[in-house]
């Protein structure tokens, strides 16, 4: 009974350890990350993504301009992304900082100072777009695509663009972040 009990205890204990994070294929990480990225830009995208162990990494390298992030595994929700090369630095910067423990509201601040202090480069203009869905169980196929895009035009005002700053029905235009390193036109296309 005793080795029953100390058996028993065992389990539930390691339960919670050895319930490792499900990492999908290279290949299925590759084929969902470039449903973020135009389509004149697909062949030849780099791709992040994740090892079977969950550490970020390269996936696929790339010839063209355009590099798009594999799901998180670790979030709940789909989504994946695609940017244009130049965006790069700020990106990985970003993702350094998230690394490192940084809240948003830190890493949105540390960002500003070093573009500001020219520390981290930020182009003049650049383009994100994010794609979200639902991963069917069974097929792993992903239902109700959505792509949202995002023009990044660093400093950028309401009166310097003529955008409203404040979030617009879908379809419209807006700039999110106005005066900052991290204005951007928003573009959230209505959902069918």
């Amino acid at each position: 009974m005793r080795k029953i009990v100390i058996l028993l205890t065992c389990i539930v204990f390691a339960m919670p350890f050895g319930v490792a994070q499900e990492i999908p294929s290279k290949d299925w990480q590759i084929k969902t990350a470039l449903m973020a990225v135009p389509q004149d830009y697909q062949d030849g995208a780099k791709v992040y993504g994740y090892d079977a162990n969950g550490n970020f990494m390269t996936l696929q390298e790339g010839t063209n301009d355009y590099i798009a992030l594999a799901d998180n595994p670790g979030d709940e929700k789909f989504s994946t992304a695609a940017y244009h090369k130049d965006l790069e630095p700020f990106m990985a910067r970003g993702r350094e900082l998230k690394a490192q423990g940084k809240e948003f509201k830190e890493i949105f601040d540390i960002r500003e100072n070093e573009v500001k202090s020219g520390k981290l480069k930020m182009p003049d203009k650049a383009t994100l777009c994010v794609f979200t869905g639902t991963v069917n169980k069974e097929t792993k196929e992903i239902e109700n695509p959505y792509v949202r895009y995002v023009f990044y035009i660093p400093f950028a005002t309401g009166a310097s663009t003529g955008l409203p700053t404040t979030p617009t029905p879908p379809g419209h235009a807006w700039l999110m972040d106005p005066g900052t390193h991290r204005a951007h036109i928003m573009i959230t296309p209505p959902k069918n």
